[in-house]
């Protein structure tokens, strides 16, 4: 939920903090207040549209931070599909707006509005004037539906997209692999080419390393002869004054030492220990010299073998692998070219397999969304019926696309009668912005239980209402804060009455110019804004009997 809201230097707002609680939290104030500026600074840092002109008067940035609490497991794991990790339990969302630019932030680091707005859109839902609008665009109807009906229709949902995408799948491999005879005998020579020329190099796999290391070897054999040369020169070579004929002239010499005392002994059984060891070395030194040894036409035959599998690697593949996998893709491409009217045939084949089961499952689909719909939309009647809406009819329509679509193929929208005698129409001909904002209502009444956002802000949601119709919105209201946490803006006092929440926005002017301040209201001082509310300027005994008496129920 949202724990606290900071603003700073936006239009009327010096600088404001204030911490929301559970459920139904209300926000009220005279008009020009400041309430719209307040709501439209969440929706900044939601990643809404910002312009300098919305700064303070004189300041050089605004800030706007909202934290969030973060307890469910579910949203946990969605954020952390983004990498986005809660510090402490919170997440802490910030925009600080400049002169032409933002600077968006979760937890410190610098996102870019699309991550902003990704991440927001789990965390809160704003429904004011222009979200309630989404009513008109009945492609919106169906997802209504579908959040509805998620644990039915969830797996059927799953199963159609597979379907469909087996059947996009097989459609485009058909139509790619649609060809003219002068294409099928243009792409049969290439691949007899490619198959010829792969097969006549004869590859082993590992080969082209072993190549490489011979080659690197040969390229150096010259630099690395020559060092062993030279050893060979100072420790074996049949000339004085190298180090055996050294060492030999060292064992003669202590040769009777032998025979004198046991450490004499040591010393010259250590001698012979490291002639044996010299011996050894000249005799591997000359095996590695031997091994070094190839011919020019040795070195050709390498470097041109070496640059065949280069040029095999430049158009087949990195590796002898990939190179021979290559080969046998165009063997079975060549079978399929060979054979066309049959591949095409087998390929028709499965294209109309999978269509039939796609159509399969977008029917068990379309099925299970129409059978729900029913209770859906009783469920709905009945909210509209409770905020006021005495004689409606509401309907949910279903037609069928004219194209396959991953979510299946239902097309459906809602119908609307507001008065006794009227025809059933598309919702989006008939209700007035005050309407759709209870419809609106009515539809998150429903979901309540079943959407996942755990804040909502509600604005406006009292336009052209008032009396019995206001208390029932207030009881809706209510009622979706006792499973979400719920912020709303409101001007009737039916509606502040039921805040587990409230809070008083005004304007204070001084010398140094208006500005906008925000208060928690205790009980008493919530009563007196009610009062407020009821009679305006002037607060009466009975009045205030009336707010006592609203708290109460």
């Amino acid at each position: 939920m949202l724990e606290n809201l900071h603003v700073k230097n936006l239009a009327l707002i010096d600088e404001i903090e204030m911490d929301f609680r559970p459920g139904l939290n209300i926000l009220t104030g005279e008009t020009g207040a400041g309430k719209s500026i307040l709501l439209g600074s969440v929706g900044l840092a939601l990643g809404g549209k910002y312009s300098a002109d919305m700064l303070r008067s004189g300041a050089g940035f605004g800030l706007v931070e909202l934290t969030f609490s973060v307890e469910n497991p579910m949203l946990e794991q969605q954020l952390a599909d983004m990498d986005i990790f809660p510090e402490d339990g919170r997440i802490v969302l910030s925009r600080k707006l400049m002169e032409g630019r933002s600077v968006s932030k979760i937890n410190g680091e610098t996102v870019n509005k699309a991550v902003l707005k990704d991440v927001a859109s789990m965390l809160i839902d704003i429904h004011g004037q222009h979200e309630h609008q989404s009513l008109l665009h009945k492609k919106n109807h169906l997802a209504f539906l579908d959040l509805y009906a998620k644990e039915k229709i969830e797996k059927l949902k799953t199963e159609t997209a597979k379907a469909y995408k087996s059947w996009q799948t097989c459609r485009k491999k058909l139509e790619e692999s649609s060809l003219d005879e002068r294409e099928r005998q243009k792409e049969i020579s290439l691949a007899e080419f490619e198959v010829q020329e792969i097969e006549e190099a004869s590859l082993r796999e590992g080969e082209d390393e072993e190549l490489e290391a011979l080659y690197r070897r040969m390229c150096e054999g010259k630099k690395v002869a020559e060092g062993i040369a030279e050893a060979y020169h100072y420790t074996s070579e049949d000339m004085s004054g190298n180090a055996s004929e050294f060492l030999s002239r060292a064992i003669r010499a202590l040769s009777d030492l032998e025979s004198v005392d046991e450490q004499g002994a040591e010393l010259y059984e250590q001698l012979i220990e490291i002639d044996s060891l010299l011996n050894d070395f000249n005799r591997e030194l000359a095996e590695y010299a031997k091994s070094l040894e190839f011919s020019e036409e040795e070195f050709y035959e390498t470097e041109n073998r070496l640059n065949e599998w280069n040029h095999l690697k430049s158009k087949y593949g990195n590796s002898g692998k990939e190179i021979l996998e290559y080969c046998e893709e165009r063997k079975q491409r060549l079978k399929e070219l060979e054979d066309y009217e049959q591949y095409m045939a087998e390929l028709e084949k499965q294209r109309e397999q999978a269509e039939a089961q796609y159509k399969k499952a977008a029917s068990r689909l379309s099925a299970a969304r129409q059978k729900a719909s029913v209770l859906f939309v009783k469920e709905i009647r009945e909210g509209l019926q409770d905020l006021h809406f005495l004689d409606v009819k509401f309907e949910m329509r279903f037609s069928e696309l004219p194209h396959f679509a991953p979510g299946g193929m239902d097309e459906a929208e809602f119908y609307i009668s507001t008065n006794p005698g009227e025809a059933l129409r598309p919702l989006g001909d008939v209700a007035s912005g005050g309407e759709l904002s209870r419809i609106m209502l009515a539809i998150k009444t429903v979901l309540a239980d079943r959407e996942d956002t755990p804040t909502l802000i509600f604005d406006e949601i009292d336009t052209g209402i008032s009396g019995i119709t206001a208390g029932k919105v207030a009881e809706k209201m209510h009622r979706i804060g006792e499973t979400r946490q719920v912020l709303c803006i409101t001007h009737l006092a039916q509606i502040a009455a039921q805040a587990d929440a409230h809070y008083l926005i005004c304007k204070q002017s001084g010398k140094q110019g208006t500005r906008t301040e925000i208060s928690f209201l205790d009980e008493e001082a919530s009563i007196q804004e009610l009062a407020r509310m009821l009679g305006g300027a002037r607060i009466t005994a009975n009045i205030l009997e009336s707010a006592r008496e609203m708290k109460r129920i």
